[in-house]
């Protein structure tokens, strides 16, 4: 039986990215199934959680039925930018303490992913998923009242890398194990070959 919605956690999918390596566009709006990629994400992460919104800074997502976020800084800092957008819309919700991320490339995440990060929170303090990869900077939990500090971090100039962010937060991790069989859980779909194993496991 999967985990009971926490309206405490908002959701953010995080499209915002150029997809160079995928030919430009919003990646998670390719096909997957015959449907747009980030619908799967959506269906994988929405059941757990409250609020839910994208952050896309160019057209195509409307049509999801979710808040499109804009980066509230220019030039495409990179996922840090649409992790304060998220933060930003959070905070303004009421009863949410906390802001889920997750990547619009990511269509077979954890159906438990919500509950096993906030289960290993701590006040204050962000909690990024991790397995047999590595870390996983961009699938996190994070308390809504960071934005203040991520507006600054931003504005100083600092670095723009996710991890360091997070590290300078007091990061802590929650390890996810593969599945016996099946994709892994935090699979990015990065290059059209990537994509093509992605449809292998999605017709499975």
């Amino acid at each position: 039986m999967p985990p009971a919605p926490n309206p405490s956690i908002a959701g953010l999918i995080l499209a915002g990215g150029l997809s160079s390596r995928m030919g430009g566009g919003i990646k998670g709006l390719r096909p997957l199934a015959g449907r747009p990629m980030i619908a799967h994400v959506i269906d994988r992460i929405a059941p757990q959680l409250g609020p839910l919104a994208v952050n896309a800074n160019g057209p195509g997502c409307e049509g999801l039925g979710l808040p499109v976020l804009a980066d509230p800084v220019p030039d495409f800092p990179g996922p840090l930018a649409g992790l304060l957008a998220g933060l930003i819309w959070a905070a303004e919700l009421p009863g949410v303490a906390h802001l889920l991320t997750v990547p619009s490339d990511a269509p077979f995440l954890p159906a438990d992913l919500a509950d096993r990060l906030a289960e290993a929170a701590a006040p204050g303090r962000p909690v990024l998923a991790c397995d047999a990869s590595g870390v996983q900077p961009v699938v996190g939990l994070w308390p809504v009242t960071l934005a203040p500090a991520l507006a600054d971090w931003l504005t100083a100039g600092r670095p723009r890398k996710v991890m360091t962010w997070a590290e300078a937060q007091g990061a802590r991790l929650c390890r996810f194990e593969p599945p016996e069989a099946g994709p892994p859980p935090f699979f990015n779909v990065n290059t059209p070959e990537d994509l093509a194993q992605a449809e292998v496991w999605a017709a499975r």
